[in-house]
Parts: C-alpha cells; sequence; structure tokens
C-alpha cells in the first residue's frame, strides 16, 4: 500500500447491482471492512443497497458526507459512473483517497472529476461475467458468497491507484494485468465475445435445435456435455486443435445442407455463415476456395 495507509483500506461501494454485490462479497471474505454500501439515488437503488449491506455487515448511505473510508469503488453502469462521481464530488474530501471503477470500456479519466480533487483514481475491470442468481468461478452453486479467485482484472489509470488497485486484486485471488487506455474499446469487444455473445450464440443454438423437433429446455441439456468438452479441448489444445466438423474437413456438402436446413430461421443462417467465414479466416479447413465460394453465393 502507501506509506500512512492500512495494508487493507476501509472501503465504501457506490452501486449495489449483481458485480457490487459480488465485489462487496468477495472484499469481505478477503478480510476487508466495507465502510459502507452508498446508493446514487432512493427507490429500488437504496433498497438493494440495504439488502447488501446487511449481508455483509455494514450500512446504506445516499452519500459520502459520513464515510471515511480511503477507497471508493463505483460500481455503476458505465453510463452512469461520471454523474455519480460529479454528485459525490463534492461530498467529501478527496485529497488522499482512492476512487477505482470497474468499466471494461472506459478509461480512469472518466472519474477526473475527482483526480482534480486529489484523488488518485484508476480503471479496474474483471474479466468476469456477473449475473443475478449465479456464482462465479471456483464457487459451487450452493456457496452462500462468490470468488474472484484466479479471475484476470484489467487495471490503468494514476501509478498510486493501480499499486492500491494491484493489493486489492491479489488479497481477492485475481490477477492484475496493465491495460493502455487507447486498447480498452477492443479489450472490452474481447471480453463481449468471450460472453454476451457465446451466450447469444447459444440461445441461436437454442433455435436451431428447435428445427431438429427439441425444445429449448431439451436443447439445453443435450448440449452441456459438447460445450463442456469444446471448452476442456480449447484450453487444452487451442482453438485450432480443438475444431472439429464439416469445416476442417471441408465436406461442402454438409456445409450445403446445412444452409439449406437453416433457411426456416433466417437470423441463424446468417449467424452460421458469419461462423463459417470466420473458421475459413482463422482455423484449419480444407477446400477453403469451395467453402468460401458456397457461403459467398448465399449472401444473394
Amino acid at each position: 500500500m502507501l506509506p500512512g495507509m492500512a495494508a487493507k483500506p476501509r472501503v465504501a461501494i457506490v452501486g449495489a447491482g449483481n458485480w457490487g454485490t459480488a465485489l462487496a462479497l468477495a472484499l469481505r471474505c478477503a478480510g476487508y471492512e466495507i465502510e459502507a454500501i452508498v446508493a446514487h439515488s432512493g427507490g429500488a437503488g437504496l433498497k438493494k443497497a440495504r439488502n447488501l449491506s446487511k449481508q455483509v455487515g455494514t450500512r446504506a448511505v445516499v452519500d459520502l458526507s459520513e464515510v471515511r473510508a480511503e477507497l471508493i469503488w463505483f460500481c455503476v453502469p458505465d453510463a452512469a459512473i461520471e454523474e455519480a462521481a460529479r454528485s459525490l464530488a463534492a461530498k467529501v474530501e478527496w485529497k488522499g483517497r482512492f476512487a477505482l471503477h470497474s468499466s471494461g470500456a472506459l478509461t480512469s479519466d472518466v472519474l477526473g472529476v475527482l483526480r482534480r480533487r486529489g484523488a488518485g483514481v484508476a480503471s479496474v475491470h474483471p474479466m468476469m461475467t456477473f449475473v443475478q442468481g449465479a456464482y462465479l468461478l471456483n464457487s459451487r452453486l450452493s456457496d452462500a458468497r462468490p470468488a474472484l479467485f484466479g479471475v484476470p482484472f484489467a487495471v490503468e489509470g494514476d501509478p498510486a491507484a493501480v499499486r492500491v488497485a494491484r493489493r486489492v486484486i491479489r488479497d481477492l485471488g485475481g490477477h492484475a494485468y496493465a491495460i493502455l487506455k487507447k486498447d480498452k474499446a477492443a479489450y472490452h469487444a474481447w471480453g463481449t465475445f468471450a460472453s454476451p455473445l457465446f451466450t447469444a450464440l447459444l440461445a441461436t443454438t437454442e433455435q436451431v435445435a428447435m428445427l431438429a423437433g427439441v425444445n429449448r429446455k431439451e436443447a439445453k441439456r443435450r448440449m452441456i456435455p459438447i460445450l463442456q468438452q469444446t471448452l476442456a479441448n480449447y484450453e487444452a489444445l487451442g482453438a485450432a486443435g480443438g475444431f472439429s466438423g464439416p469445416i476442417v474437413r471441408g465436406d461442402v456438402d454438409t456445409v450445403k445442407g446445412h444452409l439449406r436446413a437453416l433457411r426456416g430461421t433466417p437470423v441463424a443462417r446468417e449467424v452460421y455463415s458469419a461462423l463459417a467465414r470466420s473458421a475459413l479466416q482463422y482455423l484449419p479447413a480444407k477446400n477453403k476456395k469451395l467453402l468460401k465460394q458456397l457461403l459467398d453465393s448465399q449472401r444473394d
């Protein structure tokens, strides 16, 4: 940490959504004092803050006027970070404090209003998905608290704030990595491919299962083994080594049959074509020229 600061600074968390909840529980498990859960406004936000505060043994507040925490962590949606920082800027003395946010797309500069008031600021983004009702990597669904063990965090900002963030991440069992401000948009797009768009692919896959006479619930049950094995293959062998199916074999007639079967679901057909083109670009395949001509002919 820094001279004069406790090894584990007191923390105030702004926002009690999925990420704010996961972070508060993880910090509590790591021995951090959560001084307050700050609600940006009343209503539903304050209700969530009160519920979370009970779980971590603290209080819910609507401003920072009585909060002495050295570390303020903004866990609100991207579009609300700057507004939340501005609304809290005049409530306390910021010199000697640190302010973090966890947007994957925005840089630490979005907290510039606090930097100008003397705070050290940084962006600290976990490459992880947070949804209500589920728990994180290396946690069982029956566990009372989620874990951040092994989760990578992309960090950039003021040097002192980055040092504080790295120490906290280490205490949480995560791994901190530096990221350049100019790379954040591409970084966040990468994360979007890895989880939200992957989930969209799974939803599309369920639609294709329905073409085969299988309902969504049953499709999910039947797909889990192949999905798990695919991820295991990717982990062990990489994308090229784990790639299988008609494209790697160069089976033009099979791909043609797929495209014909998918005419009843135009969106799924578009997704299939886009991913097949991606496979021809980035993965091993036979008969690439013929497959490309087939896919190009479907655009007409």
